[in-house]
């Protein structure tokens, strides 16, 4: 059960249009077409609806698929994962552990060491950089 409850009101008043469809509503934005699927900044991607860790930059990899795709999770209970069978297809959907918000699906194509692929929605996410040392 995520942590955080909001009304789609109070959603629609924090989030733009396009964080709203995909966060709240399941949407998908089109692939090759977000911020974070070429980005190489070094940090932490966040969930852009409650700004919770989501996805180290350590993890993420070009999977060619069209989004950002990651081998893991900054932590075990930082996502969420439950059966999605819409569209005609099964598959894994991710969301936050703290919001609920949708942030995309998982398969299990990825590369070691967790053989798993996180494909997540850039508009779902924010960044942090890293502090430089």
């Amino acid at each position: 059960m995520p942590k955080i409850s909001k009304t789609d009101d109070q959603w629609r008043r924090e989030l733009t249009p396009e964080q709203f469809r995909i966060l709240r509503q399941k949407g998908t934005e089109r692939p090759f077409t977000g911020a974070y699927n070429d980005f190489k900044g070094k940090g932490t991607f966040v969930c852009a609806g409650c700004s919770a860790p989501l996805f180290e930059t350590a993890t993420k990899y070009n999977s060619g698929c069209g989004w950002p795709s990651f081998t893991a999770p900054a932590a075990p209970d930082a996502v969420a994962e439950h059966h999605d069978n819409s569209h005609g297809m099964e598959r894994v959907d991710v969301t936050c552990a703290n919001c609920g918000g949708h942030l995309g699906h998982v398969f299990p194509d990825g590369p070691a060491p967790t053989g798993e692929r996180y494909c997540i929605n850039s508009v779902s996410l924010d960044f942090k950089e890293k502090p430089h040392d």
